[in-house]
């Protein structure tokens, strides 16, 4: 069976504002993580400057949110001269560690920040050196002693292994672009990957190769002990660029998520659109866990 998301009807749930100079472009890719019944997000905007900030949303529905009228982060090293961009936010032991890709002279490289509250961030720098590198997600969990990180060298989506957050090593490439398939020039990880009885659910975008680039949604299912094991994924789109605010934008023909997120026997999941608006798409466990056995 292959599945489809249903889009919110309020979506989209963000988009620019105007008399806000940092965010009065563009407002998209974010992440989202649900804690004590709230939905916190920490999105990507450009302003008139297009310099990449990320802004802090909360709400108690997950659907409408409220934000602050000042980014939360921004450019802050060398490495990030151009922006910071599409952030992923895994809570670990009480922590929320947020990777983002840097922008500048030098290329992209993949970040980390840590925090609290959602407001004061602790940098630790670029973690993955000397090479270009983005679309990266800590799993929530180690798996045999271990941290892992989904990163992506293009055009293939690879996982790395760290003993303490620092040190990242024994790059594998686990999945790549399928010829012939909505996926065949590029793929990278959404949101981080959540824990299920049949494998570790992974949302994922795929690019296709055409004249006019075409970013979709799929899942992919990995093994619970050996995350490098694929056990299943999508043959066809969850979510494809339909509506008009999804094909006409920043990009165009983008969805684009960083965030799944587990409430009331859904799965809601938040994703750019044509990088000018944030919208929601949603599908019910149930219909999840009977693609995963099937």
């Amino acid at each position: 069976m292959e599945l489809r998301l249903t889009r919110h009807v309020l979506s989209p749930i963000l988009s620019p504002i105007a008399d806000h100079h940092w965010e009065s472009k563009y407002v998209f890719n974010c992440a989202v993580v649900k804690r004590h019944d709230l939905f916190h997000m920490l999105y990507r905007a450009q302003g008139e400057d297009m310099v990449s900030r990320i802004g802090y949303a909360i709400s108690t529905d997950g659907i409408r949110f409220n934000r602050l009228e000042k980014p939360v982060f921004g450019p802050g090293s060398p490495s990030e001269l151009f922006g910071v961009e599409d952030p992923r936010i895994t809570q670990i032991d009480g922590r929320f560690y947020m990777l983002y890709t840097g922008y500048s002279p030098e290329g992209v490289r993949i970040c980390m920040s840590s925090s609290k509250n959602f407001i004061v961030w602790q940098r630790h720098g670029v973690i993955i050196p000397d090479i270009d590198n983005k679309d990266a997600a800590l799993f929530p969990e180690q798996v045999s002693g271990k941290y892992v990180l989904f990163h992506r060298i293009e055009p293939d989506m690879y996982l790395a292994f760290s003993d303490d957050l620092v040190d990242w090593s024994d790059f594998v490439n686990i999945a790549g672009p399928r010829k012939g398939y909505w996926d065949d020039l590029k793929i990278g990880v959404g949101g981080p990957p959540l824990r299920t009885d049949y494998g570790w659910l992974v949302l994922y975008h795929g690019v296709e190769n055409t004249s006019k680039p075409t970013y979709r949604l799929g899942f992919l299912l990995l093994d619970l002990d050996d995350p490098r094991r694929v056990i299943k994924r999508s043959e066809e789109p969850i979510l494809e660029p339909e509506e008009e605010w999804e094909i006409y934008g920043g990009i165009p023909n983008v969805v684009f998520s960083d965030a799944m997120v587990l409430h009331n026997d859904q799965y809601y999941i938040y994703y750019g659109a044509a990088d000018n608006h944030v919208a929601l798409a949603t599908i019910e466990v149930s219909e999840v866990e009977k693609w995963m056995r099937g």
